[in-house]
């Protein structure tokens, strides 16, 4: 899926986009798939949303695996640090999904993150972008593809397809209930795509999208009533 640049938007800075390229160059060597050493106790999920142009509220929800119940629930309103440059909105995400991640009492052993991994354009979506910058193992649940090509799973809960990116495996395309649009996971950082795919089916209960996300999207409009 190409980027386009919105209407309303002036062309990015020169500068600040060669600044933007060579940082995520930089990260993009730093990534790592591989299965997670961990014992998966606290798993948390997180959302951001953006509240007009300016400003961004960014949400983690903390839950016990693999029981799900709810630990904890924070959240962090703030400016955005960077304006719009197409292909690098992890960046204007992750200041502030930092600062709502501090004030979580306890830190989880694995961060859900609504949105991409390594199935972005330069293998550096929002859930590797935070893992990065965490040194912590991170997984992406999206609702739509971004990049890759996939045929559709079958139609019953559990069936998968692989989602491939030139010529790479980047993600998996998962029928979370029977009859419902998919979700596509990915591996974001210190994390493998069997790992996820497993996790993100095992956190999934009556709805279509895995506890952890679906908490950190719903308390999302809960608080962002609150700053309006």
């Amino acid at each position: 899926m190409p980027y386009y640049r919105r209407f309303d938007q002036p062309a990015p800075d020169p500068a600040l986009l060669a600044r933007l390229t060579e940082q995520q160059r930089e990260m993009q060597e730093r990534v790592i798939i591989q299965k997670p050493d961990f014992d998966l106790k606290l798993i948390a999920g997180c959302d951001s949303s953006f509240v007009g142009e300016d400003h961004i509220l960014s949400v983690f929800v903390l839950l016990s695996y693999p029981e799900l119940e709810v630990l904890e629930k924070v959240w962090h309103y703030g400016e955005v640090e960077l304006p719009y440059v197409p292909g690098f909105l992890s960046f204007r995400e992750a200041p502030n999904l930092l600062r709502a991640y501090e004030k979580l009492q306890q830190k989880p052993d694995l961060i859900m993150v609504d949105g991409h991994g390594i199935s972005h354009p330069r293998r550096l979506g929002i859930a590797t972008h935070l893992g990065l910058q965490l040194n912590k193992p991170t997984m992406g649940v999206a609702k739509k593809v971004l990049v890759g090509k996939y045929k559709e799973p079958d139609t019953l809960k559990g069936s998968l397809s692989p989602l491939e990116h030139k010529g790479e495996l980047v993600g998996n395309v998962l029928r979370t209930k029977d009859n419902v649009k998919p979700v596509f996971i990915s591996p974001g950082h210190l994390m493998d795509l069997e790992s996820a795919t497993k996790i993100a089916m095992a956190c999934t209960t009556k709805y279509k999208l895995p506890e952890p996300t679906r908490l950190a999207d719903h308390y999302a409009a809960v608080f962002k009533s609150e700053v309006r």
